[in-house]
Formats: C-alpha cells, structure tokens, sequence
C-alpha cells in the first residue's frame, strides 16, 4: 500500500509536467526538494505532526539528513525558493515556485485539512502564500 500511495504522489508530479515515467528520479528529486525546504522551515512539532501523515516512503524522505535541533530555519519567501532550487537543479516550466505548488499538491491529499491549516499558519505570509490551501 505504502508503495502504491508513493508512487501515486511521483506519478501526479510527473503528470502535472508531462513528463514520461523515465523520468521517475526526477520527479523523486522534485518531492524531496520541496519536503526538505518545507520542513527547514516548520518547527519540530509540526515537523512530526505533518510526516506523520505522509505514507511510509514518503515519510522517509521527508526525514532523510534531518536535524531537528537546527531547525526552524527562518527563510524568506526567496530563500525558500532558492533552497528548493538548488536541491532541484533541473530547469522546468514555470521554476520552482510551480514545483512547489505542483509537489504539494501531490502530497496534500495525505494531510488532513486541519493540519495543513496548522502547517501555514505556522508559516510567514509569504511564504504561507505559495503553498496551495
């Protein structure tokens, strides 16, 4: 199952580019971009609540290196960005504020209403803005 729901999440990624499913590294390179500057960026308890959501793999990812004592990490909208972008060094349309919103759409149907509610209101505005609701 958890197999499944991952490949689902990598799946509408690639879908929402267009992209063929050899490109299956990239598009695992975009989720873990997105997940690794998103959790620099929340405090460890929400951190936690949030992966706990997230199936199994994913999960794992969204932990992979993760250092809770150094974190929140405060960041700028554009420094945000920039964090996604140098952990996703590929060029693709729309840069990475598109990733963004693309890869999180992909995740957020494991987060319940509530806890993304919590997620970006724990955010700057700015930063709260280019996450879809």
């Amino acid at each position: 199952m958890t197999i499944e729901k991952t490949n689902k999440v990598l799946k509408d990624t690639e879908e929402s580019y267009g992209w063929p499913r050899e490109r299956r590294r990239q598009s695992y390179d975009a989720v873990r971009a997105v997940l690794h500057a998103l959790r620099a960026r929340l405090v460890v308890t929400e951190a936690a609540d949030m992966a706990a959501q997230l199936p199994t793999l994913i999960r794992g990812l969204f932990f992979e290196g993760w250092k809770p004592a150094k974190v929140p990490v405060k960041m700028t909208r554009e420094e945000f960005l920039g964090r996604v972008r140098r952990e996703f060094p590929f060029e693709v349309e729309g840069g990475p504020v598109l990733l963004v919103e693309r890869v999180v759409r992909a995740i957020r149907r494991y987060v319940t209403e509530g806890e993304w509610e919590d997620i970006r209101s724990t955010l700057p505005r700015e930063l709260a803005e280019i996450l879809p609701a």
